[in-house]
């Protein structure tokens, strides 16, 4: 951890020497400086015993974060720091740092270029994220995918009278971090995970230059975005060591284009995201993710808004595929109290056609005076096939809840 911070720290403060060297002039008038973050406390309890004896029943955690801006310039120059840090009671894999953010933005007439470290999040569906592809996922921090690493990147944008075109340069790859022996949820497999002996397929490893570029545009009522990403796959495959003794990640050259859309009609919202995947071994795939949700405002002539939501998951690897979403049906509920404490729930569950499997989610949130946040959280995994890569999990099923202050 420490050697790649400061492989990145030095990447970024050399590109950006020059926006570097203004922040200590007093010629800009504008200047403005916030500093704001958060302390969150988080205690996880699971309701089965844990499949390896080393993990435990319950566990808690406090993660902070800092974020400090400044902008110049008449606010056409800002720089933005964001540093994240997590302590688990037990996992000492999950307790880490991250830059999440440490970049410079300059806004010029019609376009605008950001560099640095950053976090750039694509999609529109709720199950699943498939174009989401730029920044690697933080499987520390949670479950869903939600959560990203920050990520190195030249990131130029130019508006267009309806939409946007982006470019992106990603220097360095970060790699997926694991959790350690005690940490749960954890999969559990036969073989542990060796993630400090990674394989690449491009010769340069973490240093291969990776690209993308991402077409957006609005049409009336929909909303519809085109990219290609070319580069090191943020999805690693797990394949045995050259002793046979550990699986260790392999992280591919992959070339993927997408699609996303969005369509607002009324009271319905109809999504969409499409991926052909080419470059992993053994061959190229399909998959997508299409649905809608359907809101009934001012639920029982009350402020609440009833959201129904639908969607279909599909992968054309079938079995081969890393996720467990090949053939599956997202049902979920979306509740708004449009209240003062902005106090929100989502309910859903994920149903496997093929095996009958079955993945629940409760995700409730709730102000609590003016700098604290209450959130509630559960992850249930029911009638895991053994087949399904869900199955190193099925007794992980947990309930976890967090306080968040916020200054």
């Amino acid at each position: 951890m420490a050697s790649i911070t400061r492989h990145i720290a030095r990447t970024l403060f050399t590109a950006n020497a020059s926006a570097s060297l203004m922040l200590g002039t007093p010629a800009f008038a504008a200047d403005m400086s916030q500093i704001s973050g958060s302390v969150d406390l988080e205690h996880r309890s699971f309701f089965s015993d844990p499949i390896d004896s080393r993990q435990h029943n319950n566990t808690s955690s406090i993660a902070a974060t800092l974020e400090f801006y400044r902008s110049w310039n008449d606010q056409n120059n800002s720089l933005t720091i964001t540093p994240f840090a997590r302590f688990d009671q037990h996992d000492k894999e999950r307790s880490h740092i991250d830059l999440r953010e440490l970049n410079w933005l300059h806004v010029g007439e019609g376009w605008q270029l950001r560099t640095g470290i950053s976090k750039v999040f694509w999609g529109s569906t709720e199950s699943q994220h498939l174009v989401d592809i730029i920044n690697q996922t933080d499987t520390l921090e949670g479950t869903d995918g939600e959560d990203k690493l920050g990520q190195p990147m030249v990131h130029f944008s130019y508006l267009l009278d309806q939409g946007e075109v982006s470019l992106f340069w990603l220097p360095y790859f970060r790699e997926r971090a694991f959790a350690g022996v005690q940490g749960r949820p954890r999969a559990v497999l036969a073989l542990p995970i060796d993630p400090d002996n990674p394989q690449y397929s491009s010769s340069n490893e973490e240093n291969h230059q990776d690209v993308a570029i991402r077409l957006s545009y609005s049409l009336d009522s929909i909303d519809i975005a085109l990219s290609h990403f070319s580069g090191t796959s943020r999805e690693p495959k797990l394949t045995l060591n050259a002793t046979a003794t550990a699986l260790i990640p392999k992280y591919e050259l992959i070339n993927q284009s997408g699609l996303e859309l969005t369509s607002a009609l009324g009271d319905w919202l109809w999504k969409l995201e499409a991926i052909h995947n080419s470059g992993l071994d053994p061959s190229s795939y399909n998959a997508v993710v299409a649905g809608f949700e359907y809101t009934f405002i001012g639920l029982f002539d009350s402020n609440l808004d009833l959201g129904v939501l639908t969607e279909y998951l599909y992968d054309d690897r079938n079995l081969l595929a890393s996720n467990p979403f090949q053939d599956d049906l997202f049902l979920g509920l979306r509740l708004t109290l449009n209240d003062f404490q902005s106090t929100e729930l989502l309910l859903g569950m994920i149903y496997d056609r093929d095996n009958h499997a079955r993945m629940g989610f409760i995700e409730a949130s709730r102000r609590l005076g003016n700098q604290f946040k209450g959130t509630l959280e559960a992850r249930l995994f029911d009638k895991i096939a053994p087949s399904d890569p869900l199955y190193s999990l099925r007794e992980d099923s947990f309930i976890q809840l967090n306080l968040e202050y916020f200054f």
